[in-house]
C-alpha cells in the first residue's frame, strides 16, 4: 500500500521541479530581452515554489529578482532597494553574476550620489549613499556619506539612525593617503597611491609620503549628542554627552552644547561652571565668546551677552555679528520704555514721567548707534543696519545724518 503513495510524491516533486525550472527559464529569457514585467510575473510564481528549491535553485531566483528589479538602472527607490536586498541573498552558485551586478548598481549610486550632493539636493544625496552602503557593505564610508548628507537635509532622526550604526560598527574613517609636492606650485596635493606615483615618474612631484588621515569616531560621538540636543532628546542626550565628554575632554563645543542643554534644563549653576570651563580652555577664541553671547541672551542673561559681545569686538573690532546682536540687545530694551509711556495718563506726575521715558529711549538710541555705524564700516552695504540708523537718526532729530542715510537706504533698494 505505501508503494502508489511514495511514487505520487515522487511525480508531484518532479512536477513542482519542472515548474520552478520552466518560471525561472521564462524569468531569465524575459530580462535578456528587457521585459521586466514579464520576469517580475515569473518570478512571482516561482516564489510559491520557494521551500521546494535547492540552494542553487534559489540562488538563481534571488539573482532574477535583483535584475528584474534594477531593469538596467530604471528602478524606482522602492524596486531599487528590494533588489538590493534581494542580492545580498544570492548564494556562492551564482557569486560571480552577483558581484558583477552588485559592482555595476554601486557605480551607477556613486556616480548619482556624489552628482545630488554637488547639486546640494543632500536628502536624495543621502538615500543613494545609504543604498551604496546597502549594496556595498564592506565600505562603511558610504553609511558615514549618507549621515552627513541627512544632516545637511535637517532630516535629524535618519542621520541619528545611521550615526548609531556606525558607532555599533566601531567606525573610525581611517584611510592611508598619499601625498607629494607639486614642484611647481611647491604645495602638497593628495592621490591615490597609483596616481601619486605616475607623477612621480613624470618628474613633476617630488617628495612622497603617506600617512593616516584622522578617525573620525570622535565627530559621529559627538554628533550623536548633538542630534539628541536637537531632538529634544534629554536623558539620551546627556548621556551621550557624557560618553563624548569622556572622550574629548577639552572640546569646547561638547561643553557648550552641555551648558546649553543643562540651561534648558534649569540647572543654572552647572550652565555657569561649563561657561567658565570653556572660557578656561580657550581664552581667545572669539566664536566662542560670540556663541557664549548667543547662549547668555537665549538664557535671558542679557548684560552677560553684551560682555560677552563687546569682548569679541575687543578682539575682532571687525565681527559684525557681535555688533549688530549688541545693538539687537539694547534696542530691544524699547519694548519696556514703550509700553510704560502708552500706559500713562495725562496728569503731571504722568506727563513727568512720560519725559523720563522718552529722555531713557533717546539714551537707548544713543547707544546703539555706534555699533551700528561699526557694522557699515565693515559692510557698507548691510540694508537692514541703514534702515535702523535711519530711523534712529529721524527719532533722535539728526536731520542731516538722516538724509544722508535715507538716501543709502533709496540707492540700496529699501
Amino acid at each position: 500500500m505505501k508503494n502508489p503513495i511514495l511514487v505520487a510524491l515522487a511525480i508531484l516533486v518532479s512536477t513542482v521541479s519542472f515548474a520552478q525550472k520552466k518560471e525561472l527559464r521564462t524569468a531569465e529569457k524575459a530580462i535578456k530581452n528587457s521585459n521586466y514585467a514579464e520576469a517580475k510575473s515569473a518570478l512571482s510564481q516561482a516564489e510559491s515554489m520557494m521551500s521546494a528549491m535547492d540552494d542553487k535553485q534559489k540562488s538563481q531566483y534571488h539573482l532574477l529578482v535583483a535584475e528584474a528589479l534594477y531593469a538596467k538602472g530604471t528602478a524606482n527607490d522602492t524596486d531599487l532597494n528590494k533588489a538590493i536586498q534581494s542580492l545580498v541573498m544570492v548564494g556562492s552558485d551564482y557569486g560571480s553574476e552577483s558581484s558583477q551586478l552588485k559592482t555595476t548598481i554601486e557605480n551607477e549610486l556613486l556616480t548619482k550620489a556624489n552628482s545630488l550632493y554637488t547639486a546640494n539636493n543632500f536628502a536624495e544625496a543621502g538615500k543613494k549613499f545609504e543604498q551604496l552602503y546597502r549594496v556595498a557593505p564592506r565600505d562603511t564610508t558610504y553609511l558615514y556619506y549618507a549621515a552627513v548628507s541627512a544632516v545637511s537635509a535637517q532630516e535629524m532622526e535618519e542621520a541619528l539612525e545611521h550615526y548609531l550604526e556606525l558607532n555599533k560598527l566601531g567606525y573610525t574613517g581611517i584611510t592611508k593617503e598619499y601625498y607629494a609636492i607639486n614642484k611647481q606650485t611647491g604645495e602638497e596635493e593628495v592621490f591615490d597611491k597609483r596616481t601619486r606615483d605616475l607623477y612621480l615618474k613624470s618628474g613633476e612631484y617630488i617628495k612622497p609620503g603617506d600617512r593616516n588621515t584622522e578617525s573620525r569616531s570622535g565627530e559621529i560621538t559627538k554628533n550623536i549628542a548633538f542630534i539628541y540636543v536637537n531632538l529634544g532628546k534629554t536623558e539620551e542626550a546627556l548621556e551621550a554627552i557624557k560618553q563624548a565628554r569622556e572622550q574629548y575632554p577639552t572640546d569646547v563645543n561638547i561643553i557648550l552644547t552641555e551648558a546649553n542643554l543643562q540651561y534648558k534644563l534649569g540647572e543654572k549653576e552647572e550652565y555657569k561652571v561649563l561657561i567658565e570651563k570653556a572660557i578656561e580652555l580657550d581664552p581667545e577664541n572669539v566664536d566662542l565668546f560670540y556663541n557664549l553671547g548667543v547662549l547668555s541672551a537665549e538664557a535671558g542673561y542679557k548684560e552677560k551677552a553684551k560682555e560677552y559681545y563687546n569682548k569679541v569686538i575687543e578682539l575682532d573690532p571687525k565681527y559684525t555679528n557681535a555688533h549688530t546682536n549688541i545693538a539687537a540687545l539694547i534696542l530691544g530694551e524699547e519694548a519696556g520704555l514703550i509700553e510704560e509711556m502708552n500706559s500713562l495718563g495725562t496728569s503731571a506726575k504722568d506727563n513727568k514721567r512720560y519725559d523720563e521715558l522718552k529722555a531713557a529711549r533717546k539714551e537707548l538710541y544713543k547707544e546703539a548707534i555706534p555699533y551700528l555705524e561699526a557694522v557699515l564700516e565693515v559692510d557698507s552695504e548691510d540694508l537692514e543696519v541703514s534702515k535702523t540708523l535711519m530711523n534712529i537718526y529721524s527719532a533722535i532729530a539728526e536731520t542731516e545724518k538722516y538724509k544722508q542715510m535715507k538716501a543709502k537706504v533709496d540707492a540700496l533698494g529699501g
